[in-house]
């Protein structure tokens, strides 16, 4: 097979599974093409990251230490 045919496209789009059919929130930016359907059970577990703090930069400064000879070569 050629290699510039292999092109690979990812893209996900929001939608409700019902009674055996796939209603999507938005179209496709394709017309024909093999999907990857995953099933989230609850809808609150997409949004709940959005919930978090945001972590600071610089927040574990202090914590995390190196040894002296961190960058030496292994041998």
């Amino acid at each position: 097979m050629d290699i510039l045919k292999m092109k690979m496209m990812q893209t996900s789009v929001k939608g409700t599974y019902e009674n055996g059919r796939l209603f999507l929130e938005e179209p496709l930016p394709i017309p024909y093409g093999k999907v990857i359907v995953t099933v989230v059970e609850d809808a609150d577990i997409v949004s709940s990251s959005a919930n978090k703090p945001k972590r600071r930069f610089g927040s574990m400064k202090g914590s995390v230490t190196l040894p002296d000879d961190f960058n030496e070569p292994l041998g």
